[in-house]
């Protein structure tokens, strides 16, 4: 256990709870939930440790093997779709997008689940969500994504008004990228293809194609090809239903400039 190894190597340097914690920021009660595993250890965290304890690289070496053990069946899978993924495409009806949130964003999103979750779970689910974004910023032109969010995923302030702000500039700064493109589907419209509930799709390296939705609770995998070919039809109507991606974007400023 990551909390132990922790232990282990604060009581090698001679170092009570107390005193370490005054080296690494943090309280000694903090450092033994830490210790206990009732905290989540945070990659910053494990290298700053590592440093002061002198560890040589073994504790910030756990940093893998905590992502590996500590994040959700459901979370891996994603991940895992989303690295072999060329293509990813997501229309969202009620929340903004997975890979687009802020960490703000999704910490508040966990927390008002219920049944409520326990601050180690918020926490871990957080910093899951977080660590699937890097395929975003990783500075290559693959995978290519585009997003279709419903106008009351942007207007709803989850969060509050700080968070609501810092999210609508999340997506402005996300937008910019040459590989990803964000639609915003307006709530006047009268024929709408999305009213089914939201969905994914992902092009695979091999040239296959899976869907994957969501509801309740229920995550479904969809990998049936005709299941799959509507899928695509009708995401390609939602595309030709919502705004352009230029005109989203300057729809997200105005909307930025009135929160």
């Amino acid at each position: 256990m990551a909390g132990r190894q922790l232990k282990l190597w604060r009581e090698a340097a001679g170092l009570s709870r107390a005193d370490f914690g005054g080296k690494v920021g943090y309280g000694g009660e903090m450092v033994g939930s830490m210790e206990r595993g009732r905290r989540k250890l945070r990659p910053e965290f494990l290298e700053l440790a590592d440093k002061v304890l002198g560890a040589r690289g073994h504790l910030e070496a756990l940093q893998e093997d905590l992502k590996e053990a500590k994040s959700p069946r459901r979370a891996k899978n994603l991940a895992r779709l989303e690295a072999q993924a060329v293509e990813l495409a997501a229309y969202s009806n009620h929340t903004i997008q997975a890979l687009l949130q802020t960490e703000g964003y999704a910490r508040a999103l966990y927390a008002m689940r219920r049944p409520m979750h326990s601050e180690e779970a918020i926490e871990r689910s957080v910093a899951d969500r977080m660590a699937r974004q890097t395929i975003l910023d990783n500075g290559k032109v693959e995978p290519m994504f585009t997003f279709v969010q419903e106008e009351v995923t942007l207007r709803r302030p989850i969060g509050g008004k700080m968070v609501h702000r810092q999210q609508l500039e999340r997506l402005l700064a996300i937008g910019q990228l040459r590989n990803v493109e964000i639609q915003v589907m307006p709530t006047d419209l009268e024929d709408h293809a999305g009213l089914t509930g939201a969905f994914r799709l992902f092009k695979l390296r091999d040239g296959s194609t899976l869907g994957y939705s969501e509801a309740q609770k229920v995550h479904k995998l969809i990998t049936d090809a005709a299941q799959v070919q509507s899928l695509e039809i009708q995401y390609g109507t939602i595309r030709a239903q919502a705004l352009g991606a230029q005109e989203s974007l300057a729809f997200i400023e105005t909307l930025l400039g009135e929160t």
